[in-house]
């Protein structure tokens, strides 16, 4: 039966035709295979920082099957692993039974490597065993982690909690103690918990209730009595049992509550005072921290979109000292009541002694500034009578947006702070006025920030792109262009990102795959325009490994395809080198998909590892470019025949070849005899944010 899964299959063999022969046949099982491929002991030490499913062991150069044995128990990682041996071995491995013998239920060490579908029979099982031992250790870790936090809880938990295991008590906590009037834990334990109950019917009904709950009836949790205290007295209580566990084992978990009629009513007042600010009766900062969680999860999950306002008061220190505590008392009462009839659709806090915060939701930039500056004017227009005089004050506004992707509470309050703190440096700590908190103008030394960017530039069109024309010497034209992506930053310096420096950002957020679709969609758009009047232009676009193992893939490129008019090799998708061989078959069968769809392959960087060119026999993309390191210092005789050499064997096996960087006269002099099809580098023209076809 087909699972639908994941498998990562580490391969130790020096034939990868087999592992691929593997790979093919394990496809009728499983949804995605990744391939790791070595035949060395460095290389294995290097893979095993990954996590595998299964490792099968052929030959090796400077491997045995015990070396490896003895590397992954020596790092203590539970990796099933499979050794294959010629027919001549196995036959003399197998048990009195006939079967392969079976070292500690994770190896088996007696499969013959002719026998293929014995082997990924035993990959399937093996793997299943792995996931069941994984589960497992992860629902024991998630259960213990359960009981530990619920135990910390009860411990310092308000209400009264008792564990009883056949009806005697064998833990409780503190409030337990003194409802009962116990001294200590050591008094309660392997105390009945019939002889806290007052009167026989009492007892008896308690027996029925407990005996019903060991059963299983679950209908009725909660048993009213009169409680009986050790020194005689009683109470009116209710007992509430659960089931849970103590230090692994099963027990039963009670809690008694005293039968006072307003208790609930009291516990609410009291929670709602916590969240109250007693000198000037809004929220405080606590009642606003649990407002700002809600509101941030509702907008992560997409319910809203939401801003926080902080708000400082700027001349405190002055009040201070011409009036003392009773003029800030005043100042800040003021304020309040002010922001509090000003926001009618939001909440307001006092966050500290002189700062506020407001919550609003779904509210456009415009609309936030609007109010800020409101908020400012009113402020400043307000009089503040104290002890017969009349007082005024400003305030400075810092507005961070709450979106989808937006950062953690304390990461938004430190941006509100950040911008009072701009205000200080742009009106030299006069203050009264606001600032919108911009993640662009913080993106390059603020990955939370970049993150944001990220998004809002993917949402509201804020990348760059531009084309540099790649020269085609068989054809003596250059309207073959590739695709450079940049992301402007509204910072003070006008910076401009490149993939490299916002793409690890990117994979942390799983952005990269919207990036790539951005980017083909917005390229083939502009091509469109283009082909109207040169319906020979071309686009090569780089995508990341995202890309390369998404299977949608391939249908957003045939309609792209399409839209553009269908034309056979308007479009060269092109990937890293490093992302193609860490994942050679996936990105065989991609590469053979797209190319279904009239879509050409490349591969960027090529020549970067020692098997680029049997990398190259396998995926078969339709060109290549060249690494960096090839062309720098190509004017030396023993570089140029170095990249004469590779670019020969590409050639023969029908690939063609790029050569980029050609920056000055004396690269180009001998790109042209190095036998390349494609020229490409600022010497012959810079990239440009048009589409520019010579007539």
């Amino acid at each position: 039966m087909r699972t639908q899964s994941i498998l990562n299959l580490l391969v130790i063999d020096d034939d990868q035709l087999y592992a691929e022969r593997l790979v093919h046949l394990l496809e009728s099982y499983y949804d995605t295979i990744n391939l790791g491929f070595l035949d060395d002991k460095e290389e294995l030490f290097k893979a095993l920082r990954q996590s595998w499913d299964a490792l099968v062991f052929g030959n090796a150069y400077d491997l045995s099957f015990t070396d490896v044995v003895g590397i992954v128990q020596d790092q203590d990682i539970d990796l099933p692993m499979i050794c294959l041996m010629d027919k001549a071995v196995a036959a003399t491995t197998r048990n009195e039974e006939g079967l392969p013998d079976i070292i500690s239920g994770t190896m088996v060490k007696s499969l013959s490597a002719d026998e293929e579908m014995a082997v990924v029979m035993s990959i399937c099982l093996q793997h299943d065993n792995l996931r069941s031992r994984r589960e497992l250790k992860a629902l024991k870790h998630v259960i213990s982690e359960a009981e530990q936090r619920a135990n910390v809880l009860i411990k310092n938990s308000k209400s009264a909690v008792a564990y009883i295991d056949q009806g005697i008590h064998i833990f409780a906590n503190d409030p337990y103690l003194q409802l009962f009037g116990f001294n200590s834990l050591n008094e309660v334990i392997g105390v009945p918990i019939i002889d806290l109950i007052a009167g026989g019917d009492n007892v008896k009904g308690f027996k029925q209730f407990l005996r019903q709950f060991d059963k299983g009836n679950r209908q009725e949790v909660e048993f009213k009595f009169e409680s009986l205290r050790t020194d005689g007295s009683t109470f009116e209580a209710k007992l509430q049992l659960a089931s849970a566990t103590l230090e692994g084992e099963p027990v039963t978990q009670v809690i008694i509550q005293q039968n006072t009629n307003s208790s609930a009513e009291v516990a609410k007042r009291l929670a709602a005072a916590e969240r109250k600010d007693s000198l000037t009766g809004i929220d405080n900062r606590r009642g606003f921290e649990e407002q700002i969680a809600i509101v941030h999860q509702q907008a992560q999950q997409g319910l809203l979109t939401a801003a926080l306002l902080y708000i400082q008061l700027d001349n405190v220190g002055k009040i201070s000292s011409s009036l003392g505590l009773q003029g800030v008392d005043a100042t800040v009462k003021q304020v309040a009541y002010t922001l509090d009839e000003l926001i009618t659709d939001g909440y307001v806090s006092r966050f500290s002694d002189t700062a506020f915060t407001i919550l609003v939701e779904d509210k456009t930039t415009q609309e936030l500034e609007k109010l800020a500056e409101h908020i400012v004017t009113r402020i400043r227009d307000m009089l503040i009578e104290v002890d017969k005089r009349t007082i005024s004050t400003t305030v400075s506004i810092g507005v961070v947006k709450i979106e989808r992707n937006t950062a953690e509470p304390n990461i938004l309050l430190e941006r509100a702070m950040h911008a009072i703190n701009q205000i200080m440096i742009e009106t030299s700590n006069h203050g009264g006025t606001y600032h919108l908190y911009d993640p662009s103008e913080h993106a390059n030394s603020d990955d939370h920030a970049l993150a944001e960017s990220l998004v809002d530039a993917i949402t509201n069109n804020r990348f760059e792109l531009l084309f540099q024309p790649i020269y085609d010497i068989n054809h003596d034209r250059s309207d073959f262009f590739e695709v450079y992506l940049r992301l402007p930053l509204a910072d003070a310096d006008n910076t401009i990102l490149t993939p490299d420096q916002f793409m690890s950002v990117a994979k942390t957020h799983n952005l990269r795959e919207k990036i790539d679709r951005w980017v083909l969609i917005n390229a083939c758009k502009k091509i469109n325009e283009v082909r109207k009047t040169h319906p020979e232009a071309r686009l090569m676009v780089q995508l990341t490994s995202a890309s390369l193992i998404d299977k949608k893939l391939p249908d957003v490129v045939s309609q792209l395809i399409k839209a553009v008019g269908g034309a056979a090799g308007m479009l060269t998708l092109q990937f890293n080198e490093k992302d193609v061989s860490e994942h050679l078959t996936v990105a065989k069968n991609q590469f053979t998909t797209l190319n279904q769809v009239s879509c050409l392959m490349g591969i960027n960087n090529f020549g970067s590892s020692t098997r680029s060119i049997e990398m190259v026999s396998l995926v078969k993309p339709d060109m290549v470019r060249l690494a960096r390191s090839y062309v720098e210092g190509i004017d030396a005789a023993d570089n140029l025949e170095t990249v004469k050499s590779l670019i020969g064997r590409t050639n023969e096996v029908n690939v063609d070849v790029l050569m980029p960087y050609i920056e000055d006269a004396a690269t180009m002099s001998v790109a042209w005899s190095v036998g390349a099809r494609y020229l490409q580098g600022y010497y012959l023209e810079e990239p440009s944010t048009a589409i520019k076809i010579a007539n």
